[in-house]
């Protein structure tokens, strides 16, 4: 997909890669990015006042909100080219985490993009095809010390992905899946020097570059850090390797 004179929405927008993806596909020659987040007023600082921006606050934990992100979007601006759904949120610790948390954690990494799904694609496919990119990480094709919930939802998002693109591939629904480690943001404020930063810290306009790239040769998997792929292939190759590696990196870390 060519991002030029395409609508595209993009959730968790007010920062981070969300911010660097709307600030590349503007620079791509979109014709219009809705902005949307829980901090309505970062993303209408990010829109300011552009005829090609427009902000809305959306929590992308209830289906309500993403319906009318949707819906009103749609009115307004056209049909939707291009959703990303990128909002996340990570939280540490395992099983011991409270109900209520791992359903927090669950709603906003794995049931916004079910519901992005839900409500769009069928719009998608009665218009002949449409572009979902779906934040995950690379924990979500390996796994994330320290965080039974991040690791849980994220491999869950990848596999959604999967099955959108398996699913609706041949009726026109294209998906990239976003899998980078750590990207400097306000989720690794504080944490630089972290587990996931040890294949190097990225810049989020970075990632949005490699978004782009993807979309533009309609590629499943984004991979900003390429030692992913290289992991990954070790994990499937040899598991007990892999999670003898995996134990030993946790110990030099926590």
């Amino acid at each position: 997909m060519d991002i030029k004179d395409k609508v595209i929405v993009v959730t968790g927008a007010a920062s981070g890669i969300g911010k660097a993806m709307v600030e590349g596909f503007a620079a791509a020659g979109a014709r219009h990015i809705v902005c949307a987040d829980i901090d309505a007023e970062g993303v209408t600082s990010l829109a300011n006042g552009s005829d090609r921006l427009s902000a809305r606050g959306c929590d992308v934990s209830k289906e309500a909100d993403i319906i009318a992100l949707i819906d009103e979007n749609e009115a307004e601006h056209g049909p939707i080219d291009l959703f990303c759904s990128n909002a996340g949120i990570l939280m540490i610790g395992g099983a011991e985490v409270s109900d209520a948390e791992w359903q927090r954690i669950w709603d906003i990494n794995v049931m916004a993009h079910v519901w992005a799904a839900r409500h769009l694609v069928p719009r998608m496919l009665e218009r002949g095809g449409g572009y979902l990119l779906n934040t995950a990480s690379a924990a979500g094709l390996l796994s994330q010390i320290g965080s039974a919930p991040y690791s849980v939802t994220k491999h869950a998002a990848v596999s959604f992905a999967e099955w959108l693109a398996i699913t609706h591939g041949d009726d026109g629904l294209k998906v990239s899946i976003l899998c980078p480690q750590a990207v400097r943001s306000a989720m690794t404020a504080g944490h630089e020097d972290g587990v996931a930063s040890v294949d190097g810290l990225l810049e989020a306009d970075v990632v949005a570059q490699a978004c782009i790239e993807a979309i533009a040769a309609e590629k499943l998997y984004v991979l900003p850090h390429p030692k992913v792929a290289d992991y990954s292939l070790m994990r499937a190759e040899n598991p007990d390797r892999w999670i003898a590696g995996m134990r030993k990196l946790q110990r030099n870390f926590i």
